[in-house]
């Protein structure tokens, strides 16, 4: 039997990004049924080389052809043509897709478009309406993206599926080796960091994030001084893994100076790290932080928590369904003390939740006193939340479901089905 080719529109799958990993979860997923072909544009990145690439040891079944941006409409119509593909499938903000949309006509005549579409907040965005009833398929990462869908386009099919994390990298050490190895980085971080602020019994709060804006970086260390101003520049320590210079975001170094946070009380992790070590951090680190002003999931505060890190979030977008169930608590939700409408010329409005400083330093307070036995249930009670709700098993095994129904639903070239490439119009 002849496989079935999908064509990704994506980061690169092979970054370590959020949206890089999740694609290369769902192609590893399909490729495992011996079922599926990739051709994938590998995005949203500088590149050495443009020369193609063919992903071991799945040779022909998965080629990666770099492009700037997510692509283009020639290049679009090129591979089209060239490799036929069954599937279009594409993931991450529509605001980078618009282009792509433009020739909806022209693909969707050919092959459905499966869109993996992740929205930060509300107000319901009625201006991408025309983005969701121009595509075949709406796959959406979070339940705010999913109750967003059905009330801007209820017509559309739509279906909810979160993120995953892969449990046999991020978990809870438990063996004495891993252990030694989780005590040896806590004693780097709290003693060997640090001139004057030596205690191994530091709180270490980790923030595992791009340097931007809305995930406010600048304001996380600000607000962080005065918490340490608090209980003592010796009880905890902020660990920060990001670009610290990132051109999109703050000179984090300057202020990390600035405010004289410079003797280990703020850290920067600046190395691109292989997923185990950053495992071991997670391990180490108390809790893990993500107060981000617009967030449609929040790939780090769920590898925490399957790592049995309990987590620390602005009760927005994604991070809310992380951080409770609705009944239990996995970590410390922090309401938006304002939540003010800002827009821009492609976003005409959404909301951007802002906590107050003094709600997110009582969290911070009440994270590091918290007991011993409360603090186990909710290391325990978040990994069972991951292992049930966000488990990499089923990340898959739907994906695999998913593209089977769609592939016999929509069909592709001379098979399609469900879509009319004309329009009855009632002229008055």
């Amino acid at each position: 039997m002849q496989k079935k080719k999908i064509l990704v529109l994506s980061d690169h799958p092979l970054t370590p990004s959020g949206v890089g990993t999740q694609t290369k979860y769902m192609i590893e997923a399909l490729l495992k049924t011996g079922r599926y072909s990739f051709v994938c544009l590998g995005g949203a990145m500088k590149h050495q080389s443009y020369q193609p690439q063919k992903v071991e040891p799945y040779g022909d079944d998965w080629r990666i052809f770099p492009v700037d941006g997510y692509g283009n409409h020639e290049i679009i119509r090129s591979i089209l043509q060239k490799e036929r593909p069954d599937v279009l499938w594409f993931m991450t903000d529509p605001r980078f897709y618009t282009w792509l949309w433009e020739i909806e006509n022209e693909i969707r005549a050919c092959v459905p478009m499966v869109y993996y579409h992740v929205w930060d907040n509300f107000p319901a965005p009625h201006y991408n309406a025309e983005f969701y009833n121009s595509t075949d398929e709406v796959v959406c990462i979070s339940k705010v993206t999913h109750d967003i869908v059905k009330e801007v386009s209820p017509d559309v099919s739509s279906r909810y599926l979160p993120h995953a994390v892969n449990s046999n990298v991020f978990y809870k050490y438990k063996t004495d080796e891993l252990k030694q190895q989780v005590k040896d980085t806590r004693t780097k971080l709290t003693v060997e960091s640090s001139r004057k602020f030596k205690n191994k019994e530091k709180t270490i709060f980790f923030w595992n994030n791009r340097n931007a804006r809305r995930k406010q970086s600048g304001t996380l260390i600000w607000w962080f001084k005065s918490f340490l101003d608090y209980v003592g520049h010796d009880k905890a320590m902020l660990l920060m893994h990001t670009d610290p210079r990132d051109p999109h975001g703050q000179d984090l170094p300057h202020i990390i100076e600035h405010l004289g946070l410079d003797d280990g009380q703020v850290l920067i992790s600046t190395n691109k790290v292989a997923p185990e070590d950053l495992a071991n951090i997670y391990n180490a680190a108390d809790f893990t932080i993500n107060i981000s002003d617009a967030e449609g999931f929040g790939l780090s505060t769920l590898e925490s928590l399957s790592c049995g890190t309990p987590i620390i979030v602005n009760m927005t977008g994604g991070l809310q369904e992380q951080v409770t169930n609705g009944k239990d608590w996995f970590g410390i939700g922090i309401e938006p003390a304002s939540k003010s409408i800002i827009g821009s010329l492609s976003v005409p409005y959404i909301y951007e939740d802002r906590i107050a400083k003094q709600d997110f330093i009582n969290a911070l307070s009440e994270a590091m006193y918290t007991s011993d036995r409360a603090y186990k249930k909710m290391s325990i009670s978040g990994q069972m939340h991951v292992r049930e709700n966000y488990n990499f098993d089923n990340y898959e095994s739907e994906w695999v479901r998913i593209m089977d129904e769609i592939i016999e639903k929509h069909g592709s070239w001379e098979n399609r089905k469900n879509y009319q490439t004309w329009h009855l119009l009632e002229v008055a």
